[in-house]
């Protein structure tokens, strides 16, 4: 049996797919391949490196050191200059390009120990990117870049941006790459979040994109794949917004204690989530 994880997108959110993997390589899961979308491609790439639980443990250490501005450093100038037309984004690349930096062990893709692919968005046409070669820091770049919060990346002369956008869970992907079983880690959305007031464009931006991740998550979990899918479950009610990153530890522990008890309830196949509504009831 060829196991595969599909990791999916969710920014601050993915921190929650730390404690899914700590249970699952503690119960002795462990994957021949990763497929990973935005915050989720990030986790697969530091998974890839070794997935066991010393690989999962440095993952954790990582995720509680970064802050909004680690990975989204923005300035008055910067937002100024996006607004005038004279940047694509409001916040610049270099934050998120230092955490690649660290999860990185590897320089190309296809020279990860475990089979690794990153998906990612055609800005031009929307279509879905897989990318399973060539250099690893601009295909993680790009599948994390979310549209007008970070500029696109060129990959091999198209411009990419954020994976979750055409595909949040390619659980097909992994499946034409010879899984057998699959399992998928949702990076989750912010169902309890408050969202009233005057949120910022930055949290609108990614709120936003985290209901879409959600929305067709189910939508793939509803089709007949042919082999076993199974969803581990996601943290509801979430109120962390995606772009706080400061509640890492308590998503990482929530998640581990959900997943614990998943697995020793059978680790039940996907289809009850795909029923659940916007809420997650």
């Amino acid at each position: 049996m060829s196991v595969a994880f599909v990791l999916a997108g969710g920014g601050s959110l993915g921190a929650a797919q730390v404690g899914m993997l700590q249970a699952l390589t503690g119960a002795g899961i462990t994957p021949e391949l990763i497929v990973g979308t935005s915050a989720g491609a990030l986790n697969g790439a530091m998974l890839a490196r070794g997935a066991d639980l010393d690989g999962v443990a440095q993952l954790a250490t990582i995720w509680t050191g970064l802050r909004r501005a680690t990975v989204f450093p923005a300035s008055p100038f910067g937002a100024a200059r996006g607004l005038l037309g004279r940047s694509a984004a409001l916040c610049s690349p270099s934050g998120l390009s230092r955490v690649i930096d660290r999860c990185l062990a590897f320089e190309r893709i296809e020279e990860a120990p475990v089979r690794l692919v990153v998906v990612a968005t055609n800005l031009l046409d929307g279509a879905e990117v897989l990318l399973d070669h060539g250099p690893a820091a601009p295909a993680l770049l790009a599948s994390a870049a979310i549209p007008g919060v970070l500029p696109p990346v060129e990959v091999e002369g198209t411009m990419l941006v954020d994976g979750a956008i055409s595909h949040n869970a390619p659980i097909s992907a992994a499946i034409s790459r010879g899984a057998t079983e699959v399992y998928v880690l949702p990076g989750g959305f912010a169902c309890g979040a408050d969202m009233t007031g005057r949120p910022s464009a930055l949290a609108v931006g990614l709120h936003a994109l985290t209901l879409l991740v959600g929305q067709r998550l189910r939508h793939d979990l509803t089709a007949n794949h042919g082999v076993p899918v199974r969803l581990v479950p996601p943290l509801c009610p979430v109120s962390v917004a995606p772009h706080d990153f400061s509640q890492a530890a308590d998503l990482m522990a929530r998640a581990l204690t959900g997943t614990r008890a998943w697995l020793e309830d059978g680790a039940p196949s996907a289809a009850a989530f795909a029923r659940l509504g916007p809420h997650g009831h």
